[in-house]
């Protein structure tokens, strides 16, 4: 078959033309397939729940199973939203519901401020006199809890016609975050802080609004969820850039149970969370914390989460990360791990051995409390001055004393352990920004243990991903200071709006906590 060769410029723009309106075509079917397929699942879902509610039995074991659908409800719509937002199209109509004692802190300044004066009586109870001489009086003050509030803010654009010319001359209201809806920004934050900081489930939320005798369902709720995510999504991408183009990081994972609606069971997904803090030893790059989701622990998810690093990576014993250390990055293992396992053999019964390697690398700690916040040069001055020989020492005595006990033993393994990761468990000795263990990751894994004791599981894996998604800018506000809950709020006031280019000025560190507003770092 013979093609006739395009001889002019305009053919081949024409062509151009003819692919791109053909890519915009597939992509809006593709969205419109991924709608149909969220209400269907959607509603066999809402079916699947009513029957649980209609006839199954009153017992705690239906009451979980409920609230594992109410969940998956939760996860279904938010992606429904989400599909539809990236679409560009309008929302499809919403589907109603399913029936030893600390020290005394001082009260914070700033609080509202209620007086409650009690007058002392007129005459005097003792003798009848009514001339009386002014007395100190007697203060107590106390924290009072006020019920959250709703307030409805109208939003007039006031709108003036020249005389002269008939031009409309007009404020400039905002752009809200979700065009058409109800809810305003600080309202969007809170709902997105109380599931994804505080672990309140939506429908528990709802409930929570139903005392205040406001009506916001679950499935509204989750609706703008999704949108909020897509509108965050840019900053989310901006601070998982920032991760990748520091050179020390520190990685760990952890299981999250994933509802599988076609077994009628829950499947195990993975979290992985990617930390850069340089505060212990005065690096003036600005911190961030990472999170990503994927549905099994493949080694080939860190690999493309890490496919832009270089530098080195602070991790646990994870075989999947194999394939990642070379020239590209160096490996750092966790001293904290080696002490772990030690601990778990004197758990088992005392042990004289692991006591005396508990307090090897105990002195290796203490060296790091002495340190931290020191400049990276006196760091490892300072190690490998007084490190260096209590770490060699240690590796002498764990190679002398391992041949001697029983190979079965977990004090063995735990010797044998620390042995096969002795080069990456030494390479902080020669880097001062290097740290001693990973618990700087660890610690970042604590808001998933926490949720997981509330929420259980995530919906699906697009939740699993939401999830990841909206700890990734809730924790790293966090890490520079901000209520996460007054930061999101003034983000989404101004994200709409705010130019493409400069969106750089919204991440955490570039904003500054003040009070009940945020200023932009100068």
């Amino acid at each position: 078959m013979k093609t006739t060769p395009l001889d002019s410029q305009d053919e081949l723009a024409a062509l151009r033309v003819l692919v791109a309106e053909q890519a915009a075509k597939l992509e809006r079917q593709e969205a419109e397939v991924t709608k149909r397929d969220s209400i269907i699942s959607l509603l066999r879902a809402q079916l699947e729940l009513l029957r649980h509610r209609q006839h199954g039995p009153a017992s705690e074991k239906i009451d979980r199973k409920i609230e594992q659908f109410e969940l998956m409800l939760e996860e279904i719509e938010a992606s429904r939203a989400e599909a539809e937002m990236r679409s560009g199209k309008l929302p499809l109509p919403e589907l109603d519901d399913a029936p030893a004692k600390p020290k005394r802190k001082p009260l914070p300044d700033g609080l509202p401020t209620e007086e409650l004066v009690y007058a002392a009586p007129c005459s005097c109870p003792t003798c009848g006199g009514t001339s009386f001489l002014k007395a100190a009086d007697k203060v107590v003050q106390v924290m009072e809890h006020v019920p959250a509030s709703v307030k409805i803010v109208r939003h007039v654009e006031k709108r003036m016609i020249c005389r002269d010319c008939d031009t409309t001359v007009s404020g400039e209201m905002p752009t809200l975050p979700i065009e058409k809806g109800k809810p305003g920004p600080g309202l969007l934050a809170h709902i997105m802080v109380a599931k994804f900081d505080d672990h309140i489930p939506l429908y528990r939320l709802s409930e929570m609004y139903d005392r205040l005798g406001i009506d916001i369902s679950r499935s509204v709720m989750a609706d703008w969820m999704g949108r909020v995510s897509v509108l965050l999504s840019p900053l989310i991408l901006l601070i998982r850039a920032h991760i990748a183009a520091v050179d020390r990081i520190h990685t760990d994972d952890t299981p999250v149970d994933v509802l599988d609606p076609g077994r009628g069971k829950t499947k195990t997904g993975r979290v992985w969370v990617y930390v850069f803090d340089g505060s212990g030893y005065q690096d003036p790059t600005p911190r961030a914390i990472a999170y990503y989701y994927s549905p099994d622990r493949k080694g080939a998810h860190p690999a493309d989460h890490l496919a832009d690093f270089s530098g080195v990576m602070h991790a646990d014993g994870y075989g999947g990360y194999k394939k990642l250390y070379g020239n590209q990055i160096i490996e750092a293992a966790c001293m904290a791990h080696v002490r772990r396992k030690f601990h778990d053999v004197i758990k088992l019964k005392p042990s004289p051995i692991a006591d005396e390697a508990l307090t090897r690398i105990g002195a290796l700690y203490d060296i790091e409390d002495r340190i931290h916040g020191m400049p990276a040069d006196e760091r490892r001055a300072l190690r490998q001055e007084h490190a260096r020989p209590i770490l060699r020492d240690l590796k002498v005595w764990i190679e002398d004393t391992l041949p001697t006990l029983p190979q079965k033993q977990k004090l063995a393994e735990a010797m044998r352990y620390a042995l096969s990761r002795w080069a990456a468990l030494s390479v902080y000795i020669d880097d001062g920004r290097v740290e001693i263990d990973n618990n700087i990751a660890e610690r970042a894994m604590r808001p998933l243990g926490i949720g997981r004791k509330n929420w259980l599981f995530a919906g699906s894996d697009k939740g699993g991903e939401r999830i990841a998604n909206i700890l990734t800018i809730i924790e790293t506000a966090k890490l520079h200071g901000h209520n996460p809950e007054t930061y999101l709020t003034d983000v989404l006031t101004r994200i709409k709006d705010y130019p493409i280019d400069r969106l750089e000025d919204l991440l955490p560190w570039n904003m500054l906590p003040a009070g009940p507003a945020l200023q932009k770092a100068v």
